[in-house]
């Protein structure tokens, strides 16, 4: 008999109760908690199914669409690719990781919104400006596509934003400068100038009053301990991380596919659950990327993927520059001009979820798993049973 794979999902709802009993859950942790348990159970509602050949029917639930999910991440990825494929513009890109020093962890647990929003704004300057600096070749206003991520391998505190930033600069004058095909800026520069302008905010928010300090934080509400902090971060070499560029539009979604929407942890990186113990694989990155396994309780997984859920309305991809929102579609069709005038532009793929699936896995999830020949239909709907909200724990 085939072994059934072990889902987070799974976890929650097995050692939930454990868990609970030794940890709280804040407001955000408490409605992930609850929507992993529920995705795609008849809790959540749905439709019937039928064959339009042989008329088998089946339930078909919904899926819960949180971020935080790794069930639900797949679709809502190809959605997004498809229309940042109409975005890619015809030049190399380059990809940075901005680090924070491990010694900020605990105070960023305790104000992570400003904290990781402060984050976002600062790289976003230091690359503006580096962008503007002739000492860069560019000056100009560059694109940048940021992704937050929050853990390590092993679910533990890693804060770092991966960002993607196409090879040159719209300069005043509307024209494009390139960048060099392999450099685009010194890291070394880089990250002195990440450190001072983080700093430097960190310094201001607590001058004004504006950072928690709870429990584990406490002692750095004290001035002399928060100086100490500044200094130990001052003396530190931050970390910025430069990945070869990429050689063309594929590579760049490619990347987009694996970094984007990834969650925590994947389903299929959990081996076992047995004796409360969950084992999964990690990269090991100190010993040259090697695929190992850990072992934890199962409480102590679940406080660790809980750990990197983001607060309600934390947006953690944003663009800066000329990918800004406001800015996008007029300077990509600027900048598709000035690049390549003969290039065609770029139609978003429309498809229906079975049309992508089979695209994607070579599976027909529309196909009646009976016959095999007829296409399933939807049916009468399927009620909802519980209230998320009504039963979160307290």
């Amino acid at each position: 008999m085939e072994k059934q794979p072990i889902e987070v999902a799974d976890i929650f709802r097995l050692h939930g109760d454990r868990y609970r009993e030794k940890y709280p859950l804040s407001p955000e942790q408490s409605k992930v908690f609850n929507l992993i348990k529920l995705c795609r159970t008849s809790a959540l509602g749905g439709h019937m199914q039928q064959c339009d050949r042989c008329g088998h029917e089946q339930p078909a639930y919904n899926s819960c669409r949180n971020r935080h999910c790794p069930k639900c991440q797949s679709t809502a990825k190809q959605k997004w690719l498809n229309a940042r494929s109409a975005e890619l513009l015809p030049c190399g890109y380059f990809h940075l990781v901005f680090t924070l020093p491990h010694g900020l962890n605990p105070l960023i647990r305790a104000n992570s919104k400003l904290l990781l929003g402060a984050l976002f704004a600062k790289v976003g300057d230091v690359l503006q400006q580096f962008g503007k600096d002739p000492r860069w070749r560019l000056e100009g206003r560059i694109g940048i596509l940021a992704v937050l991520h929050t853990w390590s391998q092993t679910l533990l505190d890693h804060f770092h934003l991966h960002c993607l930033v196409p090879g040159g600069a719209l300069k005043a004058d509307n024209q494009w400068r390139a960048a060099r095909s392999r450099y685009l800026f010194g890291v070394k520069s880089l990250a002195k100038a990440f450190k001072y302008r983080y700093i430097s905010e960190l310094k201001a928010l607590h001058a004004a009053g504006k950072l928690k300090f709870p429990a584990k934080t406490a002692q750095l509400s004290c001035p002399t301990a928060f100086g100490k902090l500044v200094a130990q971060l001052e003396k530190k070499d931050w970390i910025v991380y430069a990945k070869r560029p990429f050689a063309g539009p594929k590579q760049v979604l490619d990347y987009l596919g694996r970094y984007t929407h990834r969650v925590a942890i994947s389903n299929h990186r959990i081996e076992s659950m047995q004796d409360n113990k969950v084992t999964f694989t990690y990269r090991d990155r100190a010993d040259g990327d090697q695929l190992k396994h850990m072992t934890l309780d199962a409480v102590e997984f679940i406080r660790r993927f809980l750990l990197h859920v983001l607060p309600d309305g934390f947006v953690k991809i944003r663009y800066f520059g000329f990918l800004a929102h406001r800015n996008r579609k007029k300077c990509i069709a600027l900048i598709r001009r000035l690049i390549d005038p003969t290039a065609e532009p770029v139609q978003i793929r429309q498809e229906t979820v079975c049309e992508m699936m089979l695209r994607l896995t070579g599976i027909d999830i529309g196909l009646c798993p009976k016959c095999g020949m007829g296409k399933m239909k939807l049916g009468k709907p399927l009620p909802k049973t519980v209230s998320v909200q009504a039963r979160a724990p307290t």
